[in-house]
């Protein structure tokens, strides 16, 4: 009994102890980061603050302005397929150097960031919202927040799962140890798209740079001035852990530039369009490098009749507007219960009326500015061809003062019902603030129309029964589910990240995107060596015996016989031919 106790005493003495290490903070230095050149202080100078007008041709600049206000920020080179070359050569050659760095020295690499976020989440913030024209709200949520539970992960089992993992070795070789190793792949290749400029710039780079990589990351034309100045916050970070110059790159351009770094990595990691991700598969074919695709969605928003109708009806906009004012691909097409879809659609239209979209930095706006020029046009094409077919406009939100000198680059919230699977709006992706509801009649039907899209990434189900709900999202063919939720996933950063379909395949986030990034070395060798050792049995050497086969045959009944008395005859056998074996084929037969 005086055992158990000295046990309990220790073990309670280890986790006071542990306890008290976490109350120690970490001695993690601070970065100093030059902002100077980003930050809006009122005080522009005429050159950067005219209205821009958007070139429709390619040039060898990348032009960037405020979609809020279309006021010009500055340009970036668009790199050519030698300058991108190059880029890759160096950062291979850093990666070499990278490799053979510790996990104590990623870690740290990742503490820093880490804390430079939280100090400066005003400062990213405001630079991701002036280049994509988010809200400061939705830039917390969708860049700061997830890139922060994404370090946290890293440093609590980032390393955990790159350790060598132990594998069983089966029953004809137990005498092995069999393991899988994970090593650096080498130079990793992200083509990032526009609508979380830091969390896309972050994302791969963290996975790539703690499981030993260098990365490239080819940023969107529409985000490349906030992408050239994340990329300052990386490169300061690394140089104080000492880490080797050109590890991480950030490379500015347009088709041109993503092809030729296709071309030139041993991994490409795509954020994008099915159409493009389409290109970046045909080009990664020639030279056989894998590819993880992310290719947006669709996704289903589905209500039962026994919900908290209110509490739901805030999350469904939210979802709605994430489209918008996260700049992602919210749930765009919503399913609800013939029972409550009345009083749904009302307290969806209530809600949406009192949303504003306007200019993200005034702070009184729940909704910013669209990122891509032309984006609204397409929306209302969208709209425009439900209406023709039959469906109705219940509500619109409002469009708030965008200025005298701004061009328009905004669409009211709208809420559209009597809609159905001929428009297009329930068939292409919207990536825009629109709520179109369609009602079902049972479980089964709301199964049916959210898998009738080409799209699969993610779906959201809410019902008084979370085992209701549960049986619904398991029906659903996508790569993310969210029961009684929505996106909430995300924020789970030890699970993978992902969608079937258009939406695309591989995955990034978790164990499986941290270890995609790594060359997978399965590896064998003797368990007891140099005690036992593999050797050929004698009648299977060459020259082979007549009874070879015969041999053979009783080993495989020996290990995988079904019946135990079959596999003890079968080891009676294989001890009888190991001891007495009969003379080689080549043997029996006279020289001539």
């Amino acid at each position: 009994m005086s055992f158990w106790w000295a046990l309990i005493v220790l073990a309670f003495a280890f986790a006071i102890c542990k306890f008290l290490l976490m109350l120690i903070p970490p001695n993690v230095p601070s970065i100093d980061v030059d902002a100077s050149d980003v930050l809006d202080d009122g005080n522009q100078t005429k050159e950067n603050s005219f209205i821009y007008i958007p070139s429709r041709r390619q040039t060898d600049k990348v032009q960037c302005y405020e979609p809020a206000t279309m006021k010009y920020l500055g340009y970036n080179p668009a790199l050519n397929p030698d300058e991108v070359q190059e880029r890759v050569a160096q950062a291979r050659k850093a990666q070499v150097i990278w490799a053979k760095s510790s996990f104590k020295q990623r870690r740290q690499f990742l503490r820093i960031l880490l804390k430079y976020i939280v100090e400066h989440q005003d400062l990213i913030c405001e630079v991701s919202s002036r280049d994509t024209g988010k809200t400061m709200v939705d830039a917390s949520l969708g860049e700061i927040m997830t890139t922060c539970e994404k370090i946290t992960w890293l440093l609590s089992e980032g390393e955990k799962w790159l350790k060598p993992e132990y594998r069983s070795s089966g029953r004809s070789m137990m005498h092995k140890k069999s393991r899988v190793e994970f090593h650096p792949l080498g130079v990793i290749g992200a083509i990032v798209s526009w609508n979380y400029p830091f969390h896309n710039i972050f994302n791969p780079m963290l996975a790539a740079v703690f499981s030993g990589n260098s990365i490239v990351i080819k940023v969107s034309e529409y985000a490349s001035w906030s992408g050239c100045f994340y990329m300052r916050i990386i490169q300061t970070a690394l140089a104080a852990v000492g880490a080797p110059d050109n590890l991480v790159e950030v490379i500015t351009g347009f088709a041109e530039t993503g092809e030729a770094l296709v071309s030139s990595v041993d991994k490409i990691i795509f954020v994008g369009s099915p159409g493009v991700g389409r290109m970046i598969m045909r080009k990664a074919a020639d030279t056989l490098i894998p590819v993880t695709l992310e290719l947006g969605g669709k996704d289903a928003f589905i209500v039962c009749e026994d919900v908290n109708l209110p509490h739901v009806a805030q999350v469904a906009v939210r979802a709605a507007l994430q489209s918008s004012g996260q700049n992602c691909a919210g749930a765009e097409r919503f399913y609800v219960h013939k029972d409550i879809y009345e009083k749904f659609v009302a307290e969806v239209a209530r809600i949406v009326k009192f949303v504003t979209a306007g200019p993200p930095q005034a702070g009184k706006y729940d909704m910013g500015a669209i990122c891509m020029m032309e984006h609204s046009e397409k929306l209302q094409n969208l709209v425009n061809d439900a209406v023709d077919k039959g469906a109705e406009i219940v509500a619109r939100g409002s469009v708030g003062n965008i200025g005298e000198d701004a061009v328009d680059q905004y669409f009211p919230p709208t809420v559209i019902v009597n809609v159905n699977h001929t428009m297009k709006l329930m068939q292409e992706e919207a990536f825009g603030p629109i709520i179109p509801i369609m009602k079902f009649n049972t479980d089964e039907e709301a199964v049916r129309l959210a898998n009738d899209s080409k799209y699969g990434l993610g779906c959201a189900v809410f019902s008084g029964s979370q085992r209701r709900a549960r049986e619904i999202s398991s029906q659903l063919r996508c790569g993310i589910a969210a029961v009684n939720d929505f996106a909430s996933s995300y924020m789970c950063q030890s699970l993978p990240f992902g969608g079937v379909k258009e939406s695309g395949f591989g995955r990034f986030a978790g164990v499986e995107g941290l270890r995609a990034c790594c060359l997978i070395k399965s590896v064998v060798e003797d368990r007891w060596w140099p005690l036992v050792k593999t050797v050929i049995p004698k009648p299977i050497q060459y020259p082979v015996a007549e009874n070879g086969f015969e041999f053979q045959q009783s080993v495989v009944e020996m290990l995988y016989g079904l019946n135990i008395w079959d596999r003890l005859r079968a080891l009676v056998t294989v001890v009888k031919l190991l001891t007495d074996p009969k003379p080689s084929t080549s043997n029996t037969h006279k020289r001539r």
